[in-house]
């Protein structure tokens, strides 16, 4: 057996499965073998009831003494039944398992799993998992990996193929030289695969992800310096000089620009005008002011006769910046353009038309700027905003839409410069380090559950002064909720209910098409809709002054960083601006974190402590919407290996793997990201 072979030659894989694995990108034993689990299960002994703590996954052996019921409530087919042991009783739900009404009778004992809240005064377990009790004594201690499936597949017949190969892992050979392995303390590689799929213990996971996010980093690093190399040198053949249309443009904005976003226009102006294309990263905090910047640059370019292109990541912001840029460069008789996804052909035909003849000067879009079909005119600047949320392939596949076009990308992600170093190694680096002038600094607070109903009175106040909210949200539904997290839809029914008709309440969320979530926030931002509850598709880029309170369910759900963002809506004009954290859990270790948000606004200060404060078990935070394209990865968490990566690099250069791992690594998709 060997890397290349097909899965057919695995025991208890025919056609079928074979192409059922292939939905998944896994077409051979090598893809098999780095197709990662994306979470794993531990079983521990039984406690009795009234040990239990809420917020956490638990076992308890049981005994049933009620019949199951089963009804449908909003297309929900909901089952539940209680059970109780010497020490007290517990209330058991289970979603779209109508079955389960003929499998439990009263007297019937089982161990349950699963996640243990505190609800209506009861504890109870949402969708628990069930074992005889000799069956689940067999499970105890053994780390059971749990990967992402597709239908005709499931985690356990994935589970099994990968032990079916484990004898080909031994045949990789590590491209990483052995004293490298012994000066930074990496495993090898062929132990991190086997630890990933199946580890031993936590420790031996722990440095097994590691391992795999070192060699991620090091493709990655591998790019960029290829990137700079390509790069550094190229000639500029679209010279955009700062000349006096461009002071202008500056003096007659109604505000003034602070000395940040100073220094990074003139950083901008003199990368466009100098022997060389540009390759620059603007970095600033959220409402730093990024765009104004980008829109200066964009004006220059256009006042050379160069087309500009600006990449955003969603419709939304996307056409938030159209708006913004129609009648920042209307007077200037500049025109703007919009290509996305949801135009309809005829419309699209007609952008590419004017793209095309030049009719157009800037185009602001999201990915539809990089089809094929999009023919530009002497594209002179590539612009890209929220720099993470693209791979380096995509800007580069943009960039190419010109001969040789300077390249700007924007990130308010608050990455500590040492690190941004690293991750941005093609790039030159302006930081925007300060805030607009009238700014006034947000409040915040971070409570638990019991204070929301203060909280719904707060927010009634604040709407009567003529003020707007944000409400967010984890989850979409209660049917993919499954438990205590707060879902978007219900929330909205739920809160109407709590506050009365008399105040406008409205929900979004990314499962909506784009005419849905352009037509809500165009009422938000009108004033229509007084409190919006969404989840967190308006991270980025929402800009609605008149909105002064940001209210966040489950925010222990969330990274550091993330609330960060989420805070970045609010604070956006001179009203006083407020943030309300609610944790469903209260134990200190997630309050102390949550803290971090309440003691400063500054997103570089938050970065760093972020750094310091997660262990090594939390994968979340600034990786859960695929920040830099790594999919184990997580800059903060792995720190170390990135360090090491950067070092290994200069050390070495440009090393090539021997076993089938491509040193460049962000072309490979079918990772899943484990999580502790």
């Amino acid at each position: 057996m060997e890397l290349t072979d097909s899965l057919s030659c695995i025991k208890g894989i025919g056609e079928k499965t074979e192409k059922s694995f292939s939905r998944l990108n896994i077409n051979n034993i090598d893809d098999l073998i780095h197709y990662y689990p994306r979470t794993y299960i531990t079983y521990e002994e039984p406690a009795c009831i009234e040990e239990l703590n809420s917020g956490s996954r638990q076992a308890i052996y049981a005994t049933i003494n009620s019949r199951p019921e089963t009804k449908k409530i909003r297309g929900l087919t909901i089952t539940t039944l209680y059970a109780k042991d010497f020490t007290g009783t517990i209330k058991l739900t289970w979603f779209h398992c109508p079955f389960l009404r003929n499998y439990f009778h009263i007297g019937d004992s089982f161990v349950f799993v699963g996640e243990v809240a505190f609800k209506n005064g009861m504890l109870t377990m949402t969708q628990p998992e069930y074992y005889e009790k000799e069956k689940y004594q067999s499970m105890l201690d053994v780390w059971q990996p749990v990967y992402t499936c597709t239908s005709g597949i499931s985690s356990k017949t994935i589970q099994k193929a990968v032990k079916n190969v484990l004898p080909v892992i031994d045949k990789i050979n590590d491209y990483l030289p052995d004293e490298a392995l012994r000066e930074y303390d990496i495993l090898e590689r062929k132990e991190a695969i086997y630890g990933i799929h199946f580890p031993k213990n936590e420790c031996e996971l722990k440095k097994s992800i590691k391992r795999i996010a070192f060699d991620e980093f090091y493709s990655f690093i591998s790019n960029m310096n290829m990137l700079k190399k390509q790069n550094e040198y190229q000639e500029n053949t679209t010279p955009i000089e700062w000349d006096s249309r461009v002071t202008s443009f500056i003096e007659a904005l109604p505000y003034q620009l602070t000395d940040a976003q100073m220094d990074a226009v003139r950083d901008i102006m003199k990368d466009m005008s100098s022997e060389y294309v540009m390759n620059r990263l603007v970095q600033g905090d959220v409402g730093s002011g990024k765009t104004i910047v980008a829109a200066i640059a964009l004006y220059a370019c256009a006042c050379a006769g160069y087309q500009g292109a600006l990449m955003a990541p969603t419709e939304v912001l996307a056409a938030q910046h159209y708006k913004d840029f129609v009648d920042m460069f209307k007077p200037y008789g500049i025109h703007v353009s919009l290509l996305s996804g949801s135009l309809t052909m005829k419309e699209k035909r007609l952008v590419y038309d004017d793209i095309a003849t030049h009719k157009t000067d800037i185009i602001i879009g999201t990915h539809a700027l990089i089809q094929d079909k999009v023919s530009y005119d002497n594209l002179g600047l590539v612009v890209t905003d929220e720099q993470h949320r693209f791979g380096v392939r995509q800007r580069e596949k943009l960039s190419l839409k010109g001969v040789l076009p300077h390249v700007l990308v924007m990130s308010a992600t608050p990455i500590p410069r040492t690190l941004a170093i690293i991750m941005y190694g093609d790039l030159d680096i302006s930081v925007i380090n300060q805030l607009p002038a009238g700014r006034i600094p947000i409040k915040n607070c971070v409570v638990d559950g019991s204070y929301r109903e203060t909280a719904y009175k707060f927010i009634v106040s604040e709407v009567k002064k003529g003020h707007q909210v944000y409400i967010v949200c984890p989850m979409v539904s209660a049917s993919e909720a499954m438990d205590d997290v707060a879902s978007v839809v219900e929330y909205t029914e739920e809160l109407k209910k709590q506050i009365g008709n008399n105040i406008s309440v409205s929900y979004l969320h990314g499962k909506m098409n784009a005419d849905e979530k352009n037509s809500i926030l165009n009422d938000f931002s009108s004033g229509d809709i007084k409190i919006l509850v969404s989840t967190t598709v308006i991270e980025v880029g929402i800009n609605n002054p008149n909105a002064t309170v940001m209210m966040v369910e489950n925010a222990e759900r969330f990274g550091l960083a993330q609330l960060h963002q989420l805070r970045g809506r609010v604070g956006r004009g001179k009203l006083q601006s407020y943030c309300i954290f609610i944790s469903g859990k209260k134990d200190k270790d997630t309050m102390d974190r949550l803290e971090v948000l309440t003691n400063s606004n500054d997103g570089f200060y938050i970065a760093g402590e972020d750094l310091k404060r997660r262990g090594p078990g939390d994968f979340f935070g600034i990786r859960q919407s695929g920040e830099m394209n790594f999919q184990i990865g997580d800059i903060y968490n792995h720190a170390d290996m990135l360090k090491a990566a950067s070092d290994i690099y200069r050390k070495y250069g440009a090393l090539v793997a021997h076993n089938g791992l491509p040193v460049n690594a962000l072309n490979q998709t079918n990772f899943n990201k484990p999580v502790l």
